[in-house]
């Protein structure tokens, strides 16, 4: 049984985004082309709102937010006008380039949670909702707020793996915590080649953690959504 439920736990995203595609690309073609376009703008939409929302996450639990990186394609240059802590440019899409947490791991944690709120809501809900009612340019549009654990496997899940490591006796002196903490992994892996006797355990570790936190936050968002009335999308009935 208990097997059963956890299968149940690892398919759920992948059997909502299948069996939602499936219902929402009953009109071929022009309905593809929905999906895409709603995917584009979803995610044009979704990366200034997680970047700022890490900013929000990280005042709220008592940091300070000096440097906020968003690139002009997504509104960073306009974002500026109104916020003098955002910096439109950087070698990402977005990316809070420097913040204090006054040397409180719960601070970065909190920091690095922030934007997967709108996987609770209105991500998973909105990507059932969309679904249900076989909308496709909708069902795009929610595409990268319900998957955004996933898309942040490598990046903020994995930082909150390392924060995790780094607090456990083999991984906690400073100079293992310099090489393992970050917010790219593939940028760490990089680091850790170099590295003489690379703390590599430590790593894996930090990103098996990374995934689990995924699949944690879409069970989260699912429990959201069945409470706001939108159960996991069912398969279609043949015809």
């Amino acid at each position: 049984m208990l097997s059963s439920k956890l299968a149940d736990l690892v398919l759920l995203p992948f059997r909502d985004v299948l069996r939602g595609l499936d219902r929402c690309l009953d009109r071929g073609t022009p309905a593809l082309v929905a999906v895409l376009l709603g995917l584009l703008l979803g995610w044009w939409i979704y990366v200034p709102a997680h970047e700022l929302l890490h900013a929000a996450a990280c005042v709220a639990a008592g940091g300070e937010v000096r440097r906020l990186e968003i690139s002009p394609l997504y509104g960073g240059a306009l974002l500026a006008r109104a916020l003098p802590f955002i910096a439109p440019g950087g070698e990402y899409a977005g990316r809070l380039a420097g913040f204090d947490t006054r040397g409180s791991d719960l601070t970065y944690l909190a920091t690095d949670l922030g934007p997967f709120v709108l996987a609770l809501f209105p991500g998973v809900w909105g990507l059932r909702r969309a679904a249900a009612s076989g909308r496709p340019f909708a069902f795009g549009l929610a595409l990268p707020f319900a998957l955004a654990p996933f898309l942040s496997v490598t990046g903020d899940l994995y930082e909150i793996g390392s924060l995790v490591v780094t607090n456990l006796p083999p991984w906690s002196a400073i100079e293992t915590r310099a090489l393992l903490r970050g917010d790219d992994l593939f940028s760490k892996a990089a680091e850790l080649a170099r590295a003489p006797q690379a703390p590599l355990t430590g790593a894996v570790l930090a990103t098996l953690i990374g995934l689990l936190w995924a699949w944690a936050i879409f069970g989260l968002g699912s429990l959201v959504a069945r409470a706001l009335g939108q159960g996991p999308v069912r398969a279609r009935n043949p015809r």
